[in-house]
């Protein structure tokens, strides 16, 4: 099950800590969910989940400084001794005496932040649904063009990154070569970037590794991108037929997602780059509601029917 350390949490949000006990990389966090934990402070707990981010803005705040001082200890306790990760205090609200014991009994973090209460989770929340979802790795090449993602697969030495460098070279960005990290963040959207030790880097036979942002500049790449469209390249195989109208609509299926893809075949004298540029374009258009190919398919019918 794919996780994130709490350590990373703090140093993404630059949370204050109150208190600390142990290693922020022991605790990890595997749930894409955040509570406000008014309901308990009142004292229901039924359907709780103690695996999640626990955060306490001005409603819950208000709701405690309104308790007689036994019982917002009580409650307190009650929800520290639950086991939860970390407890976050919203809006730089101070740490009550009775939540600094409870965190001292119960070795459980206490954390700050200065944003509102709902800005706060919201993001958190988006920060988690990405660094939890379902991801697979792949080989291939991952580039922006024209604002598109474009994933480009094929076998080894099929000229993948030989094309997704001259792609830069025409003004388009990098996310990932030779292997692509794609996470599943909704149902029908693909997140795809480099690992990061390989992040940058391009590989081009006969040359070596090269590192695209210092030779082309920051604006030659991109940490991620979605996965918008999917070109196969793959040898020219004479005795194979290749789509010439472009009317089938193909799709390439993706951690149950079908996206929607073409196969370009490859041989010497194409120029792989101008029709990626043309493909992330047409696809574009696709997307937009215009189809060149049925438009022409329209235009012999309706001479035919004349």
């Amino acid at each position: 099950m794919a996780s994130v350390t709490l350590r990373t949490i703090i140093e993404t949000f630059d949370l204050e800590i109150i208190t600390e006990y142990g290693s922020f990389d022991d605790v990890r966090i595997s749930v894409a969910d955040v509570t406000r934990p008014g309901l308990q402070l009142a004292g229901h707990f039924e359907h709780f989940g103690p695996d999640r981010i626990q955060v306490l803005g001005n409603m819950e705040t208000a709701f405690l400084e309104k308790l007689e001082p036994a019982d917002r200890v009580e409650r307190i306790d009650a929800l520290f001794s639950k086991g939860i990760p970390c407890l976050v205090l919203s809006r730089n609200h101070t740490a009550t005496s009775e939540m600094i014991e409870s965190s001292r009994r119960y070795r459980v973090p206490l954390l700050r932040t200065s944003d509102a209460t709902s800005s706060f989770t919201s993001s958190l929340v988006k920060f988690l649904h990405v660094e939890l979802a379902p991801r697979m790795s792949l080989h291939g090449v991952l580039i922006e063009v024209y604002g598109e993602g474009i994933l480009i697969l094929g076998e080894s030495g099929v000229g993948k990154s030989e094309t997704a460098l001259e792609v830069v070279k025409r003004g388009h960005r990098l996310i990932a070569d030779d292997l692509v990290e794609v996470r599943r963040v909704s149902d029908s959207t693909l997140l795809g970037r480099a690992p990061e030790i390989i992040r940058h880097l391009i590989e081009i036979r006969g040359i070596g590794i090269l590192d695209v942002k210092e030779l082309y500049g920051v604006s030659s790449v991109k940490m991620q991108e979605n996965v918008d469209f999917v070109i196969n390249l793959e040898i020219w195989d004479e005795k194979k037929t290749y789509e010439r109208l472009g009317l089938n609509e193909e799709t390439t299926e993706i951690l149950g997602i079908h996206v929607p893809s073409i196969t370009i075949p490859v041989r010497p004298g194409r120029n792989l780059a101008i029709i990626v540029e043309v493909a992330a374009i047409n696809f574009r258009q696709k997307s937009m509601g215009y189809n060149a190919a049925r438009a022409l398919t329209d235009r012999v019918f309706g001479k035919n029917s004349h």
